[in-house]
């Protein structure tokens, strides 16, 4: 019952959220498994009880990181993170992209075989946090929240309320929780169809192995035995071999 949630407007949200990131599982796994590449959602081992176990990816040192998803070649091989996430209010920004931009990466440094991260965004997300995602090389979809609401206001639901509005709250998941199985599903289904041109077209360029491979630029870290590190980025192998070649690298962390 409605009235038994003690907080309707998470509860939505999490609905929505949780629609949304099914919508997109479908579509991606129609995607890449017609093309003989695999869509894992849940960890291929199961509990006890015969539930799937979460995805866990770990880093170089061993910390475990629950990806919402991953596509990987016929050898299970990952090739592309997947991250799905809805958020409502831009208080939680910076947890939630802080969250990607170090799992990611984090996972990324372990297996060579990963070519790309994606990030489908809905919600209320603030511009210093997307450049933030994507100055860690993060791939970016977005679907604001204003489309969200015409989109919920299409089933009579007013989602575009104040965040301590229990009235508004309470009589939007009730017009919710009256919808059909097939309505929700919708819902989840036209949020995705925003994005899924551009994001179809990414991830078959990232797959196509007949890309020629090419080195982008050369990334070197000093670290000294005080702590200090240093990155340094070249565009070629050639400067960067001419650089470690420098008799002066100690007085790199001098000056």
């Amino acid at each position: 019952m409605a009235d038994d949630i003690q907080n309707p407007g998470s509860a939505l949200g999490e609905a929505i959220g949780a629609g949304m990131e099914k919508a997109l599982n479908d579509f991606l796994t129609n995607l890449v498994e017609r093309r003989g590449y695999h869509f894992l959602s849940k960890s291929p081992v199961k509990n006890k009880n015969g539930s799937q176990k979460k995805l866990l990816m770990y880093d170089k040192f061993g910390t475990a990181y629950n990806i919402d998803a991953v596509i990987a070649n016929e050898s299970m091989q990952p090739m592309i993170l997947i991250e799905s996430k809805y958020i409502r209010y831009k208080k939680h920004n910076r947890d939630k992209g802080s969250w990607v931009c170090t799992a990611h990466p984090a996972v990324r440094r372990r297996y060579q075989s990963i070519r790309s991260s994606i990030a489908v965004l809905a919600g209320n997300w603030t511009s210093s946090s997307l450049a933030m995602m994507r100055s860690f090389d993060i791939n970016i979809f977005l679907i604001p929240f204003k489309r969200i609401c015409d989109l919920l206001e299409k089933y009579g639901i007013d989602f575009d309320w104040d965040e301590k509005d229990r009235v508004a709250t309470l009589a939007a998941w009730e017009k919710y929780s009256a919808l059909t199985p097939v309505q929700k599903s919708q819902i989840g289904i036209e949020m995705v169809n925003a994005i899924k041109d551009e994001l179809e077209k990414l991830v078959l360029s990232i797959l196509d192995d007949t890309t020629e491979r090419q080195i982008e630029n050369v990334t070197i870290e000093l670290h000294s035995n005080l702590g200090e590190v240093k990155a340094y980025e070249f565009a070629t192998v050639e400067q960067a071999v001419e650089f470690l070649n420098t008799a002066e690298l100690k007085e790199v962390f001098i000056s």
